[in-house]
């Protein structure tokens, strides 16, 4: 029998971050070579890994990359399932070189993500599986989007520690520091007050019809005579497109100027157009359903095993 030390163990912890037990554990099984050892301890790792990967992982983080000449974006969501993994320096970690990795690759979906390289030979789905087994919790990469533009630039804008980012396109034919605060202000723009849509005519139909059929009835159950009601809903329209609308609503710094007349102003101050083509807002797991546990009843699960 291989002789165990001390130091192996230790060694062997540090290069895989496994519990001190499994450590020795693995050493013993593999009589004392490391690399047999951190091939076992990978072994287990994704097997408790897979009995975690049905867990609702609903926390988590957002976040950002953009290249240093301001051509390429990305905002990219990672989750996990609490707010303590997910202030984890190894988690936050991934999640960064996660958001680098869409930036810098060509990859448009996550399941081709998740066959990139990330660590040597590993891809992102092994070295994720690995993350899950060292930190005890299910994860996964949700989704990313990523912007590159030529004539302008991508900015973007994390709020809340990774609770809401924003990646947002900037175009114009003339390269100005004014584009960065532009941009800047853009970004806070729409964490704030979180537009569906670009602009008016970005407004798709199914949405517009269902929002004029509900102030249409609004308007009858309040009474209004057939000839005005139709005047009523183009107003509340109006209204709607100023909630939604990026383009259209008011700027939160300035109630008194819409986010259009704001890149008006800063257009003259360049002397070219600034326009916003195009924008995503991304918040930590909205849409995603948590199953609501009743924590006696868990606990009780938890003792009868």
């Amino acid at each position: 029998m291989a002789n165990i030390t001390a130091q192996l163990v230790k060694e062997l912890r540090e290069m895989t971050g496994a519990k001190m037990m499994d450590c020795k554990k693995a050493l013993v099984e593999t009589e004392g070579s490391i690399e047999k050892a951190i091939e076992f301890l990978r072994e287990k790792g994704l097997a408790d890994a897979a009995k975690k990967s049905g867990r609702v992982a609903a926390e988590g983080i957002v976040k950002t990359y953009i290249s240093d000449d301001k051509k390429i974006g990305s905002v990219l969501e990672f989750n996990c399932e609490t707010d303590f993994v997910a202030l984890n320096e190894e988690f936050v970690g991934f999640a960064e070189k996660l958001a680098k990795m869409v930036a810098e690759t060509s990859v448009k979906t996550v399941e081709e993500l998740l066959e990139e390289k990330f660590d040597g030979d590993a891809t992102v789905a092994e070295s994720l599986k690995a993350l899950i087994a060292k930190l005890g919790e299910n994860m996964s990469v949700r989704r990313f989007t990523k912007f590159s533009i030529d004539n302008g630039i991508v900015s973007s804008y994390i709020h809340g520690g990774g609770r809401i980012g924003v990646l947002v396109e900037v175009s114009c034919d003339k390269a100005s520091e004014v584009l960065d605060e532009v941009a800047k202000e853009v970004c806070m723009q729409i964490a704030a007050a979180n537009p569906l849509f670009l602009g008016k005519d970005d407004v798709d139909t199914t949405s517009m019809e269902k929002e004029k059929e509900i102030y249409r009835v609004q308007a009858l159950n309040e009474g209004k005579p057939e000839n005005i009601v139709e005047k009523m809903v183009m107003g509340r329209i109006q209204k709607y497109f100023k909630e939604v609308c990026l383009l259209e609503q008011p700027w939160v710094k300035d109630g008194d100027k819409t986010i259009t007349k704001f890149l008006e102003e800063k257009s003259k101050e360049v002397g070219s157009p600034i326009k916003v083509t195009r924008f995503v807002r991304y918040e930590r797991g909205e849409g995603i359903e948590v199953e609501k546990v009743d924590f006696a009843e868990e606990v009780a699960r938890q003792i009868g095993k």
